[in-house]
């Protein structure tokens, strides 16, 4: 079997401006409106400092009144805790008299186009000072809860403001840290980029050193031998020529003990000749 549990009752106090017969009469102009909100039903208590008119709907009458105005309670009830915990700016409220000692507390809204309004009577409360001080002790209440709010507000910022304010301390250290470590870390790596240049550049000196050292003897060697080449094309040219010249002179000295030699050692003895002198050219 569920247990069923009672909804907590709500509570607010709001100050209106109202229109009033007698602007002039103490109070007149405003009102402080209590109310107790319930499921189905509420009740109002109303002070305009002279007076105080109470008023405390059954659900009976908040069912006939939902009904009147074609809404569902809970909606009814809804549009008035709207209208009387916070005065709305377009909204027109009064606080008349309904004859009898009795008030007409009513209030304006629009709906679909058309202004409507909302009247409640309330009657004249049987302990106007009771009333009074009911309505006085719940806005003080409610300052004081509302000025611990502000305070732990207040607290609860200062202390935001501190923490943002250590993060901040700690972001400024660690960015300096940061640059620190970075500078320091760029100057190492530059001290080692030039060490490691100055070794290349030492190395690239000392294989210049050892390049030119070697050079000069590869260069004689290269010259002797391309001059002992020379000498030896010479010599074998010499060679050939004298060769060339015994075999040409051979045919000269049979020509000149046979002056009937025939045509065909002359001709050839002339053909030697002719590659003789081509040679010698």
């Amino acid at each position: 079997m569920a247990a069923t549990t009672a909804a907590a009752p709500r509570h607010s106090c709001a100050k209106l401006s109202v229109a009033v017969e007698d602007p002039k009469a103490a109070g007149g102009g405003a009102v402080f409106v209590k109310a107790t909100w319930l499921p189905t039903r509420f009740s109002l208590a109303v002070t305009d400092d002279a007076g105080a008119w109470v008023a405390d709907a059954s659900d009976a009458e908040v069912r006939l009144r939902a009904e009147q105005w074609d809404q569902p309670v809970a909606e009814y009830l809804n549009l008035a805790e709207r209208y009387l915990a916070f005065q709305q700016p377009t909204s027109s409220y009064s606080f008349h008299d309904a004859g009898n000692g009795s008030r007409r507390l009513s209030w304006t809204f629009e709906k679909q186009g058309t202004k409507l309004e909302w009247r409640w009577k309330l009657q004249p409360s049987p302990n106007t000072q009771q009333t009074i001080s009911g309505i006085l002790d719940f806005l003080m209440d409610a300052n004081i809860r509302l000025s611990e709010e502000v305070v732990r507000k207040t607290q609860s910022f200062d202390k935001l403001k501190q923490e943002g304010e250590k993060c901040l301390e700690q972001s400024e250290r660690f960015n300096k840290e940061k640059a620190e470590f970075e500078e320091a870390t760029f100057t190492k790596f530059v001290a080692v980029l030039n060490s490691k240049k100055a070794k290349l550049r030492q190395l690239r000196d000392k294989i210049s050193e050892l390049e030119s050292a070697d050079k000069p003897p590869e260069e004689e060697g290269e010259e002797e031998e391309q001059g002992g080449n020379s000498t030896d094309r010479t010599e074998l040219f010499e060679e050939g020529s004298d060769k060339e010249a015994s075999v040409n002179d051979e045919p000269s000295k049979i020509g000149s003990g046979d002056h009937h030699s025939s045509p065909e050692k002359s001709g050839a003895t002339s053909r030697g000749k002719q590659g003789h002198k081509r040679t010698r050219k």
